[in-house]
């Protein structure tokens, strides 16, 4: 599809090969702060490992925009069937759509598949590129036989952006923990309250006298057994959730050979045995928890691995923010902090657009009273900095 808009050429594409890891890396690196996770070698394991692809209900439907033979904004988007791997929930709505006898899918989704993380959806070197991409995501779906779209995780100021356009902002919480220049883990837990602080250390000593030792695996030093490992121990904790896991080996190994300078593997040994691992994302401001799982049930390994050992590692390497994944209430006392995330979504379907957008309101009202709640029932002493939004 190709489409004249001012003198810029926009373009949909299906296959990250028609761009170039030239052209989309450099693009994604003019952003003030890209993360890992648009880059050209993490959406292409996605891809070519199958994992978001047509067979899996993602449908790479990449809006472009070119002036001449540069490649100048980029919105990440899937034409999508189901609502699975995208951490914001509009299974209601699907429903609704259903019992009314209409078709909620599919939908068109601006996403990083399976990634709850925040950043740049609408990449553009400038101001007039951004607005192109969304006309020519509007278009696209007025077009098509598409219900809505919807943008996760964006940017705070894109979804202000959006939001003054007409899509409907829908807030959400996660929690992240802040570096405030720490120069240790002591340090760190100096300024948390005296019973948070006694129960970290308690569960951390009871990881100790279990035996239990850890490797921190930079990425290019993930060996192919390593990588065996950890996708047995992430299968596992799909297994006990009782679902089936998105992301398969192969993604695995290509992250591994294409972005290793952004991965770090935490590996938890006992008697010489491999029995845990998180895997985290990372670049020189933050840090990603992303994946977790073990072989054996040891208690309190879970936080050791995922959460305490990765503090460390920030605190060692200097790294601002630790965003430790979706959700987690358990995370407060161990010093995350609330943090809002947002989406947009266009509701083509007026009645509906109405309804959601009723229901939005209510809920961003309730998301407000949960924030407040949790910022007065801070784990730090008495030190507002560390409240969200200060």
């Amino acid at each position: 599809m190709k489409s004249e808009i001012s003198h810029y050429r926009t373009r949909i594409v299906d296959s990250l090969s028609e761009i170039g890891q030239e052209n989309w890396d450099r693009l994604v690196k003019s952003q003030d702060m890209p993360t890992p996770f648009v880059s050209f070698a993490f959406l292409e394991a996605l891809h070519q490992s199958n994992s978001a692809c047509s067979m899996t209900g993602w449908k790479p439907t990449f809006i472009t925009v070119w002036d001449d033979e540069e490649l100048v904004g980029a919105l990440p988007l899937y034409e999508k069937s189901h609502s699975y791997g995208e951490y914001v929930f509009d299974w209601a709505w699907a429903n609704a759509y259903h019992e009314h006898g209409l078709n909620y899918y599919p939908k068109l989704v601006s996403a990083i598949p399976f990634t709850p993380i925040q950043g740049s959806r609408l990449i553009s070197k400038h101001h007039d590129a951004r607005r192109i991409l969304i006309a020519a995501l509007v278009d696209l779906m007025r077009n098509g036989q598409y219900s809505s779209c919807h943008i996760l995780f964006p940017t705070e100021q894109e979804a202000n952006e959006l939001d003054r356009i007409g899509f409907l902002t829908r807030e959400g919480v996660q929690f992240h923990w802040k570096n405030q220049n720490y120069q240790s883990f002591e340090e760190f837990l100096s300024k948390l309250e005296r019973k948070k602080r006694k129960n970290i250390r308690t569960e951390r000593r009871k990881v100790q006298d279990a035996g239990i030792q850890f490797q921190h695996v930079i990425g290019k030093d993930i060996s192919s057994d390593d990588w065996f490992f950890f996708k047995q121990c992430y299968d596992r904790t799909y297994r006990e959730h009782h679902s089936s896991p998105y992301l398969n080996l192969d993604f695995f190994q290509r992250i591994g050979s294409d972005m290793p300078e952004n991965l770090l593997l935490i590996i938890a040994n006992l008697n010489g045995d491999r029995v845990g691992a998180a895997l985290f994302f990372y670049n020189q401001t933050h840090l990603y928890g992303r994946y977790w799982g073990c072989s054996i049930e040891i208690p309190y390994l879970h936080f050791e691995t995922a959460y305490y050992q990765a503090l460390e590692f920030c605190i060692q390497h200097k790294i601002q923010i630790f965003e430790g994944g979706a959700q987690g209430e358990h995370k407060l006392a161990r010093g995350f902090m609330p943090q809002k995330t947002y989406s947009n979504h266009f509701i083509l379907q007026s009645d509906f657009a109405h309804a959601v957008e009723h229901f939005l309101k209510r809920e961003t009202h309730g998301v407000e009273q949960y924030i407040d709640e949790l910022n007065e029932h801070t784990p730090f002493k008495n030190d507002k900095h560390h409240i969200s939004g200060i």
